[in-house]
């Protein structure tokens, strides 16, 4: 991809520079009330906490699932699609609450599916599954950590204070617990959606109301005059 250097250099050569070309395009019309505020999903606790489990899933299925295995697949394809649906579902919300609402599940459902991915590591491995009671469990929620190398360096800390641990049985929990995170902020982010919805309607009683607000304040059509 050309940097915006040689795109500059490229439209100079044709006596056309970047910045009169710019200078070509209209500007830019007033925003319109139709379209809700949308986006805006990197500021979301949800995507932040799915984004983290997908880099940490995908580190996790380099060092302990066969490459080959179909579980390999399915855990980089849950992971991905919990932080992909929830990004889609915030910006379809311009146009469709329905449509947001049932990506914000998915992204759910397939986090649930991730879940069991790691429960079920930890039990063929037999492993430890940390209980809720567990303070290293809870250390890790407390530490809030936002980068997936962060995250590495906690569990290294963890077998380093506590070799009872391995290495495969700190890895798979984290996994699980952060799954456990995500879900349970998807799920007050679904409820918040459906209380918005009941409050305020979906897309469509939105053009309504805008529309019979614009034709009594006399910005509707005028019929000819005969």
């Amino acid at each position: 991809m050309q940097s915006l250097q040689g795109w500059n250099t490229c439209f100079s050569k044709g006596h056309i520079t970047l910045s009169i070309y710019l200078g070509l395009m209209p500007e830019r019309p007033p925003n319109s009330d139709i379209y809700p505020k949308n986006g805006g999903y990197e500021k979301l606790r949800s995507h932040q906490m799915a984004e983290l489990l997908e880099d940490v899933t995908k580190r996790f299925v380099i060092r302990y699932v066969d490459p080959s295995s179909r579980t390999c697949d399915q855990m980089i394809q849950a992971s991905r699609s919990g932080a992909r649906n929830i990004a889609e579902g915030s910006v379809f919300s311009a146009t469709s609450k329905k449509i947001e609402m049932n990506l914000t599940n998915v992204a759910r459902a397939s986090i649930t599916e991730l879940k069991k991915d790691y429960a079920a590591f930890l039990r063929q491995n037999k492993l430890t599954l940390w209980p809720m009671s567990d303070v290293i469990r809870q250390e890790l929620i407390d530490s809030r950590l936002q980068q997936v190398d962060d995250v590495a360096r906690w569990g290294a800390s963890v077998h380093k204070r506590e070799p009872s641990r391995s290495l495969a049985e700190i890895s798979a929990n984290i996994g699980h617990v952060y799954c456990m995170v995500a879900g349970g902020l998807l799920d007050r982010q679904m409820q918040s959606q459906a209380r918005d919805f009941e409050a305020n309607g979906g897309f469509n009683e939105r053009l309504y109301r805008i529309r019979s607000e614009a034709k009594k304040k006399g910005n509707g059509p005028k019929s000819d005059q005969t």
